[in-house]
């Protein structure tokens, strides 16, 4: 061992490093001391009277410290007493003398040894207010720590820190009885002065009394808990027992060998099964009563009820399909081919990745009756999923079960409703889907819809795949053109556009009379609707493209049949068109025979909406002005462009039709649409506008008996529309009977119905000199000079307005 000495104020003595400790001078302290080299310090220091060095390591996880892992200011102590510990190990008392500083550490012997230089700390040469009021503030912050925590500190040291007047024992004593990290501590005694100690304290004090202040609360809660489920169990012990004595089984347990049968018996992946006795294994563990446990059984239940391998038999008979569609609907023969080739090709190719069938038309055309129709054919449960204004994504792919409230999806609850693996399931609406910032459901769609993936859908409630390869998806919609891009391309359109007269008659006859005498429970006899009564009812109390709005009419006269049989006043009643304004009130829709008479800036356009064709008249009036132009009734942008190009047009031709060249600097024209309320867009008004805008300037009448439609170019050629079923449709059903037509429009009339092209003849254009041709009622003084006009196709003889057939 070397010799330690005292030179030039510095001290070689042995040195001990502590860990998690800070010795500070004045403070007597116990500690443990089990590494060898500190071990033989300490006995060195006692047997030879000499003083140690202690100082604290940087970092206590490290064995063996050199310089660099210990801080470079310790304190000087005197070892008082060693008591031998079983092991190697002692106990030390050690009282701290004086602070110091390391000049040289010296490792490699069988102890550390230190060269250290005293470092008093300078006292305040006066007591200053300042210094009181901190010391005051110590002392303070100390007895609020002292009583913060779970133990009280001992009476006679909180007496022993108020009493202390010192300012550097008052450092000492309070760091020698708090629990403060030793960091800090060591951070406090190399602090140059008492005043910069004062303060470093208070920080470090008043942080733990935060510290401590969060721990009660935390354990006050705990202890409540713990208390609460102590409670808890102790009664439903004492509940069982008593049960038991009752002789009354708890149902607990054989509910959970229930569910863990059924989920055995599915025959799913093994990753599902996995997931659903795990959480059955949870169950298991929780308290009955408890909210958790509710919210899991409630969501393996709703697994369970699912059809996992459940499918009902499959009917691919062409003929059995064929009688049920024609039994359930009338007409609609090209919509009726195209699902018997469904069917075929489902026989033939079960794993078909056909597209989805969508069924596009107005409302009551019957979309939701053939979808049933045809889930009876093929023998499939039918479920129908509304999907009108759904904007939030989880209402397909349903919600997390951690949410309060959480269910599946419509989809999955669509399944749990049809019982079956393989059901139908109509999407009905799917134009009307929306979005906003709570996803995109048409997104979510996409899966469903996609064979190649929805055999891998996942819910977010149930949190596993579920097949749905084996649904068969159909959608319907009124507007093609409001359905999602991506969605459009997964779908083949079938279209069912509105009905004729005849057509309505006859589902009247068939299917809406008597499903309405059956509801009302009248029979045929009671009650009698003739052919020209239900006529009637579709001329002069409905104008729609479906029946809807007819069966409201024939309901509402079995309400009234049912009533006078009921009360007495007839035993049968009979309805027919003379009699039938006293059981429905005045006709609805009045025979507007004035729009077939031939006016002077007035003409009649067709128009395609989603219930359907309709027609579209425009008017025009020339005033004495200044130019202006002026749109009414709430023409968009593109029909005040068409309007604008009619302009355009017509001062090209102003010198052929005798109209004054600078009629657009010296007179206003007003356009207008009738039915101002409702918002008309579109450039097909383009030809009907030209037309009126040239009878006005002329003062030449315009045919009553024509509709046309049409899109312009600058140069006057007439641009090809769409929807000319339906607007040939509306003009069949106001009694028009020549229709101006795109000559590019002449393949479409293929779709048209046989009885429209019956009563309506159909006369095609290039260029808008023909229709004005065709269109404008010229006197024989008045034939336009206009040389170049094409030849007229012979007209029919014109035929009687508002004609009908009637069957």
């Amino acid at each position: 061992m070397s010799d330690f000495h005292l030179f030039d104020g510095q001290e070689s003595i042995p040195a001990l490093a502590l860990r998690g400790l800070v010795l500070f001078p004045g403070d007597v302290m116990h500690f443990d001391v089990g590494r060898e080299i500190s071990v033989h310090a300490v006995e060195y220091a006692l047997e030879n009277g000499c003083n140690l060095y202690v100082v604290a390591q940087k970092d206590i996880r490290v064995d063996d410290p050199v310089a660099d892992d210990l801080y470079a200011i310790g304190t000087v102590a005197k070892v008082k007493q060693i008591l031998k510990m079983p092991g190697d190990g002692i106990k030390v008392l050690a009282k701290g003398l004086y602070r110091a500083k390391t000049i040289e550490m010296h490792t490699g012997g069988d102890m550390l040894t230190a060269v250290t230089e005293r470092i008093d700390l300078p006292l305040p040469r006066r007591t200053t207010d300042s210094l009181l009021a901190k010391m005051r503030t110590v002392k303070q912050l100390f007895e609020t720590y002292s009583l913060s925590g779970n133990k009280q500190a001992p009476k006679d040291i909180l007496l022993g820190v108020l009493a202390e007047q010192e300012p550097a024992r008052l450092v000492e004593f309070v760091c020698a009885n708090t629990v403060l990290p030793y960091e800090v501590k060591q951070e406090i005694l190399e602090q140059p002065t008492v005043i910069k100690q004062l303060d470093r304290l208070m920080v470090a004090l008043e942080r733990e009394i935060n510290v401590l202040q969060i721990e009660r609360e935390i354990y006050d809660k705990v202890k409540v808990q713990l208390e609460q489920n102590q409670r808890d169990f102790v009664l439903r012990e004492q509940m069982r027992i008593i049960q038991s004595e009752l002789g009354e089984d708890d149902d607990t347990a054989d509910e959970l060998d229930e569910m863990e049968a059924k989920i055995l018996s599915l025959q799913v992946p093994q990753d599902t099964t996995d997931h659903l006795m795990k959480n059955l294994h949870r169950l298991s563990k929780m308290p009955p009563s408890s909210q958790e446990a509710n919210l899991l059984q409630t969501y393996l239940e709703t697994c369970l009820e699912l059809p996992w391998n459940t499918c009902t038999k499959q009917n691919y008979s062409i003929s059995s399909a064929k009688r049920i569609l024609e039994r359930d609907h009338y007409g609609l023969q090209k919509v009726k081919e195209r699902i018997l080739e469904f069917i075929a090709v489902s026989k033939i190719a079960p794993s078909s990745t056909g597209q989805i069938l969508c069924l596009v038309g107005p409302p009551g055309v019957g979309k939701t009756s053939i979808a049933k129709s045809v889930a009876e054919a093929m023998g499939r449960n039918y479920v129908r999923i509304s999907l009108g204004g759904v904007k939030d994504e989880a209402e397909i792919r349903g919600h997390r079960k951690t949410y309060i409230g959480a269910m599946p999806g419509r989809i999955i609850r669509a399944m749990a409703d049809a019982g079956s693996q393989n059901p139908l399931i109509l999407l009905d609406e799917v134009d009307k889907l929306g979005g906003d910032y709570k996803g995109d459901p048409s997104s979510a769609l996409l899966e469903v819809l996609d064979k190649a993936q929805n055999s891998t859908f996942r819910d977010h409630y149930i949190e596993v795949e579920y097949d749905l390869s084996n649904v068969l998806f159909i959608t319907s919609a009124n507007d093609a053109s409001q359905i999602p891009g991506p969605l459009y391309d997964r779908m083949e359109i079938i279209e069912l556009d509105g009905y004729t007269d005849v057509e309505k008659f006859n589902i009247a006859k068939r299917h809406l009379v008597p499903k309405q005498l059956a509801a009302h429970g009248l029979t045929a006899g009671q009650l009698r609707f003739s052919k020209d009564a239900i006529f009637e009812m579709i001329d002069g109390y409905t104008r729609e493209a479906g029946v809807r709005s007819l069966e409201r009419q024939i309901a509402s006269c079995c309400r009234k049949a049912a009533k006078a049989i009921v009360s007495g006043e007839s035993e049968k009643i009979s309805l027919t068109a003379k009699n039938l304004a006293h059981t429905l009130g005045r006709r609805k829709f009045e025979k507007d025979d004035d729009r077939h008479e031939n006016r002077v800036g007035q003409v009649t356009g067709l128009a395609w909406t989603s219930v359907g064709g309709d027609t579209l008249p425009i008017e025009v009036i020339v005033l004495e002005g200044s130019g202006k132009t002026q749109f009414t009734g709430k023409l968009g942008e593109v029909m005040q462009e068409s309007a604008q190009l009619a302009v355009s047009y017509v001062r090209s031709i102003a010198d052929i039709y005798e109209i004054p060249g600078n009629f657009y600097k010296t007179k206003d024209i007003h356009i207008h649409a009738p039915e101002g309320a409702v918002p008309k867009d579109g450039p097909s008004a383009g030809v009907t506008m030209t037309t009126a805008l040239v009878s006005a300037l002329t003062e030449l009448p315009v045919r009553g008996d024509i509709a046309m439609t049409g899109e312009i170019t600058l140069h006057g050629d007439v641009l090809p529309i769409g929807g000319l079923k339906e607007k040939s449709m509306a003009a069949y059903k106001n009694g028009y009977t020549t229709v101006l037509i795109p000559q590019k429009n002449l393949p479409d009339l293929e779709d048209v119905d046989q009885e429209v092209k019956d009563h309506l003849q159909f006369i095609p254009v290039q260029k808008l000199s023909e229709v004005l041709q065709l269109a404008l009622v010229r006197p024989a003084k008045k034939e336009a000079r206009h040389q170049d006009l094409p030849a007229v196709p012979q007209q029919q003889p014109p035929r009687e307005k508002g004609r009908r057939v009637r069957v």
